[in-house]
């Protein structure tokens, strides 16, 4: 149960229904998940789904890679939401089943994308120590360029913030669905340590 309520557009006031009316117009088409919490302060609202929309759909960063960044973040905070809503676009974008499962289920995943593999680090190694190590950091630039480096680290960012907000606030999932992801033996509370990507 959320520990906020989540108001429905009837519920809402004005400047709230005014960034509800912009999200659902907008690329997401819905507003689920962190803006159901943050519409709470409208301007901080319009403002998270206009850096949303940039950092989901817009980065130059293929979609593929670009999720798989994003359900590491969910799965290191085990924010259910946010997991639930992008392993399902990551599959939709080509990231491969066994790499989504391996990675809800806190195993080791199997790269034999390099682009994929280096990315899967970046994003790792960013949430769990705060840093990247050189040779991660540099694969990234050598493919994505000095954009693409800043555009990964801002999802990394953005996402942690999404997941952060989900948590703390209890945002449910839609009705009827269950956790797709558990705390694991790993894992300090929420927080779960994934490990390195192997590569072949």
């Amino acid at each position: 149960m959320p520990r906020i309520p989540l108001p429905e557009p009837d519920e809402m006031t004005d400047d709230q229904r005014a960034v509800h009316a912009t999200v659902v117009t907008g690329k997401r088409g819905k507003m689920i998940g962190p803006l159901r919490a943050v519409i709470h302060s409208p301007e901080l609202a319009r403002r998270w789904s206009a850096l949303g929309e940039f950092l989901r759909y817009d980065t130059c960063l293929p979609p593929r890679l670009n999720e798989l960044a994003i359900i590491v973040v969910g799965r290191h905070y085990t924010s259910q939401v946010e997991w639930w809503a992008h392993s399902a676009a990551a599959a939709a974008a080509g990231l491969g089943a066994e790499i989504i499962e391996a990675i809800r289920v806190g195993e080791a995943p199997v790269f034999a994308d390099p682009d994929e593999a280096d990315v899967y680090e970046f994003a790792r190694q960013l949430v769990q120590s705060g840093q990247v190590e050189d040779a991660v950091y540099a694969a990234i630039v050598q493919r994505f360029g000095a954009r693409g480096a800043v555009e990964l680290a801002g999802v990394v960012g953005y996402y942690t913030m999404v997941s952060m907000t989900l948590n703390v606030h209890v945002v449910p999932l839609p009705d009827g669905l269950a956790d797709p992801i558990a705390p694991l033996p790993q894992s300090d509370g929420l927080i779960t340590t994934l490990p390195p990507a192997r590569r072949i």
